[in-house]
C-alpha cells in the first residue's frame, strides 16, 4: 500500500491523505509521552548520567517517574494539541506527496515505482515538503514539552501571541535548517527500508503465512525507523536546541541553558561543552520511540489504506447489483 503500485490501484491521492492523517492522530496518542521524555534529555546540558549532581535527568525510568512526581500524569502529553497538529498535518502532506511522486515516476520514468532507491528520493522530498509546512507546529510542541512549572504559556493561542509579539514570525521556524538536513535522509531511509523489510519479508514468509499482514508492516516499521533514526539522530537533536532559543527563562529549573546564534555555532559549543556523546544525549527514548513511531504509522496507515480500499469494493459491489 505504501507507494504507487500500477497492480493494485484503489487508493487515491486524497485517500492516501485520509490516511495519513487518521494514522498520524492515532499514533502520535501512544508516543506523545516518549516524544516529552527525549525532548528533556535532548535539552539538558548536563550530563546524562547519575554520577553528575547537577543532572536532573539521567534515564528513561528515571526520567519517567521524576515528571510524573513533579509535574503530574499530563505533563507526558505536554504540548499535546500542537503536536496532534504536527502529526495529523505531517501525516496527510507526507503520504499523499509520496504517493503522488512515485506514481509521477511511474508514468514519466524507466525506474519502477517499488524500487527502494525512488522510496529513498520520494520519501525524504515529501517529508521535506511536509516539514515545511508544519514547522510553526512543530516549533510550538518543542515549546509546551520543554517549559517546566510554572507555565510560561497557558494555552496555545495564548503561545502563538508571545511568541509573535517578543520574538517574530522567524521565531516559529527556528531549527528549521537542522530539520530540512536531517528530515531528507531520515525519511528517505525510513521509506527505503520499510520497502527492503517488506520485500525480504515476501521472500522470507510463504503465500499461507501472509495471513499476518498487519504484524509484518509494524516489525517492518520499526526496524526501519530505528536504522534510519540512529543515522541521523545528531540533526534532531540541533533542531531542538535552536528551537528553544529565546526561551531559557522557562529552562532555568532544568538546569544549565545556553543561547545559539546558529547551527554551527549550536554544533561547537555542544563539541566543546559536552563532547561527542552530546549529539546523542535522548538517543534511547528517540530509538524506542522511532522504533514505536514508526512501525504504528506503516501499521495503521496501510490498515486504514486497506478499510478505505474495502469500502469502495463494497461500495462499487453493491452499485453493480443495484
Amino acid at each position: 500500500m505504501v507507494g504507487y503500485d500500477p497492480e493494485a490501484k484503489c487508493v487515491s491521492t486524497l485517500e492516501a491523505a485520509a490516511a495519513g492523517s487518521a494514522s498520524g492522530l492515532v499514533n502520535r496518542v501512544c508516543i506523545c509521552p516518549l516524544d516529552v521524555i527525549k525532548i528533556r534529555f535532548q535539552l539538558q546540558i548536563e550530563q546524562l548520567s547519575s554520577r553528575n549532581p547537577l543532572a536532573k535527568y539521567h534515564g528513561i525510568l528515571q526520567a519517567a517517574q521524576r515528571i510524573l512526581r513533579e509535574e503530574g500524569l499530563f505533563a507526558f502529553w505536554k504540548g499535546h494539541v500542537p503536536a496532534q497538529c504536527l502529526s495529523v498535518g505531517f501525516g496527510a502532506v507526507q503520504f499523499m506527496v509520496f504517493e503522488s511522486l512515485t506514481k509521477l515516476v511511474h508514468n514519466v520514468t524507466s525506474y519502477s515505482a517499488r524500487d527502494p532507491f525512488v522510496h529513498f528520493v520520494c520519501g525524504g522530498l515529501s517529508a521535506c515538503t511536509a516539514t515545511v509546512a508544519v514547522q510553526p507546529v512543530d516549533t510550538l510542541r518543542t515549546r509546551f514539552a520543554a517549559q517546566g512549572e510554572p507555565k510560561i504559556y497557558h494555552s496555545l493561542r495564548h503561545a502563538v501571541v508571545t511568541m509573535y509579539r517578543t520574538e517574530g514570525l522567524w521565531t516559529f521556524y527556528r531549527g528549521l535548517t537542522p530539520t530540512i538536513i536531517a528530515v531528507f535522509p531520515y525519511a528517505g531511509l525510513q521509506f527505503s527500508f520499510y520497502n527492503i523489510f517488506q520485500q525480504f519479508s515476501e521472500w522470507v514468509i510463504p503465500t499461507e503465512g501472509k495471513k499476518a499482514g498487519n504484524v509484518k508492516n509494524l516489525v517492518c516499521g520499526s526496524c526501519a525507523g530505528i536504522i534510519s533514526k540512529t543515522l541521523t539522530y545528531p540533526f534532531d537533536l540541533f533542531k531542538k536546541r535552536l528551537q528553544v532559543g529565546g526561551f531559557e527563562q522557562a529552562r532555568a529549573a532544568f538546569g544549565q541553558v545556553r543561547t545559539y546564534r546558529g547551527l554551527r555555532d549550536c554544533v561547537r559549543q555542544i563539541m566543546r561543552e559536552e563532547g561527542p556523546g552530546g549529539f546523542f544525549k535522548g538517543l534511547s527514548p528517540s530509538l524506542l520511540k522511532a522504533a514505536v513511531s514508526s512501525g504504528l504509522i506503516f501499521f495503521w496507515y496501510e490498515l486504514f489504506c486497506s478499510l478505505l480500499c474495502t469500502l469502495k469494493s463494497a461500495d462499487i459491489t453493491k452499485k453493480k447489483r443495484s
